[in-house]
């Protein structure tokens, strides 16, 4: 029963996880990630925001430097409160762990590492606003939550036994592969989170070329500077433009590399082995690959919709979860692991 209870806490962590980012996605690109000055509450008040003459008065006199919007305050608050149910189901999920620890087929060390990462999170999260969207402080809130995504996925994964798995040469000699390309893919989420945070989406609107040049004048050395100090309200960017040009650009050379990875290592699982579930997966990557391609080229040209760009957050995250999937296709379940659910023996 524990390990019942276990993987559908993961399977509805991993879904919230999903929802959570997609939410910090259309809070940036909605420019709502200072809708609340402070933190955890928005203008004092812990549950709602000022919506009354009275309250939003008072709440301009607290913050005079950052007059209330109350649409973008609601944005950033319903952000917040998705993250909190998260938190508490994740903890829900190291106190299950915990009490199922005399369970050989237990997890327990990753869901512990799991709510300290919530915990991390939250700081992150504090930061986010309190040092003004500080670029690197937003990339690793980015990270962060896709890094939760990506181990609730894995514990989904190995306690449900939803997708079968395969072992044999073919399955070893294919795992270092898998590993290397989802380092490929957390690498240009990164540069994504980068373009985003210094507000560089729009720093190119051609396509395939960048201000109508195949290789654009741009400054590097600006571009990829971690820490310029504290004080700084980064909202809207303060890269120049040159600056902003690299970052983009080096997130399309990094779409060309993942491009080259993920076809490479489709084709790879296709040549070593017949087994139906990784070359689904292969495929399926594949597909979530071109379907980014897409997305980011529509971003370019058509001004970053909104639904667009959510959808490539959304799309990022998707091709991270393919690369775990078609990890655990090839590296085996203990002998001794309970059977599927669904299967006769589970109870």
């Amino acid at each position: 029963m524990g390990n019942i209870k276990f993987f559908r806490f993961c399977l509805s962590a991993t879904a919230l996880t999903l929802v959570v980012v997609l939410l910090g996605a259309w809070v940036r690109l909605e420019d709502a990630g200072l809708g609340c000055p402070d933190w955890p509450g928005c203008y004092g008040m812990l549950l709602g925001v000022p919506q009354t003459e009275e309250a939003i008065e008072s709440a301009n006199l607290a913050y005079p430097e950052r007059p209330v919007h109350v649409g973008k305050a609601w944005k950033e608050m319903i952000h917040r409160y998705a993250a909190g149910i998260l938190g508490l189901l994740v903890f829900a999920i190291a106190v299950i762990a915990v009490r199922n620890r005399r369970d050989p087929q237990q997890p327990l060390a990753v869901p512990m590492i799991l709510a300290v990462l919530i915990i991390a999170q939250s700081i992150l999260g504090m930061w986010t606003v309190t040092w003004q969207l500080k670029p690197l402080v937003v990339t690793m809130h980015l990270l962060g939550g896709m890094t939760t995504l990506g181990i609730l996925w894995w514990l989904t994964l190995r306690t449900g036994r939803l997708i079968p798995v395969m072992a044999g040469n073919s399955a070893r000699r294919l795992r270092p592969w898998v590993l290397a390309v989802l380092a490929v893919v957390v690498g240009q989420i990164a540069l994504g989170g980068w373009v985003s945070t210094n507000y560089a989406a729009l720093a190119c609107t051609d396509f395939p070329r960048c201000g109508g040049q195949w290789w654009p004048d741009a400054n590097y050395s600006d571009a990829f500077v971690l820490w310029k100090g504290l004080g700084v309200d980064y909202e809207f960017g303060v890269l120049d433009h040159p600056a902003r040009v690299a970052v983009h650009f080096v997130h399309r050379i990094g779409a060309v590399i993942t491009a080259i990875a993920v076809i490479g290592l489709a084709v790879a699982v296709w040549r070593a082995t017949v087994a139906a579930a990784p070359r689904a997966i292969a495929a399926a990557s594949v597909v979530l690959l071109a379907v980014q391609w897409a997305l980011g080229i529509t971003n370019v040209l058509a001004s970053l919709p909104l639904s667009v760009a959510v959808a490539h957050n959304g799309g990022a995250a998707l091709l991270l979860l393919s690369m775990l999937t078609l990890y655990h296709t090839l590296q085996p379940l203990p002998t001794s692991a309970p059977p599927r659910q669904g299967s006769a023996e589970w109870h």
